[in-house]
């Protein structure tokens, strides 16, 4: 059980991470941008986000628990901040370019984790393979809306 318990922190770090996308919400701007007809439904990115936390939690959890994993712990935490910062940039500054420029720091900072925890715990490299996936996509997404809004909303 104790063992468990030792989840908690990283549920909670990764819970920390999710509020800054619940205090920077997408907002009347976002909907007046132009987006493309793929976008997402909006219901679609909490559900998906909820399921990506929990996984990004126990990937953390896992590298930790394992030997030699404190430099994909490092890089875990880093990427953490650099989702955090995304939704302020982009929702909060509505600064599309920096939200990019940030969507490519998640995206190096997540490849870098996969290779830095796969000697350590390959279970937490499955785990971030989805998270890895939506973010290529989330950030094709930010590339898109950025050229379809060239001037600022």
């Amino acid at each position: 059980m104790s063992d468990w318990l030792s989840l908690m922190p990283f549920i909670a770090a990764v819970f920390a991470v999710a509020a800054s996308g619940a205090v920077f919400m997408p907002g009347e701007w976002y909907r007046s941008l132009n987006k493309p007809t793929w976008t997402p439904p909006s219901w679609l990115f909490a559900q998906a986000w909820t399921v990506l936390y929990v996984m990004i939690a126990v990937a953390g959890w896992l590298v930790w628990k394992g030997e030699n994993g404190t430099a994909a712990l490092a890089v875990w935490v880093a990427n953490l901040v650099f989702n955090a910062a995304w939704s302020w940039l982009m929702f909060g500054r509505r600064q599309i370019a920096l939200a990019l420029v940030d969507a490519f720091a998640m995206l190096a900072t997540i490849v870098l984790f996969l290779v830095l925890a796969a000697p350590v715990s390959m279970t937490a490299v499955w785990l971030f393979v989805p998270y890895l996936a939506w973010v290529s996509f989330a950030a094709f997404l930010n590339f898109t809306i950025l050229r379809l809004n060239p001037a600022p909303h």
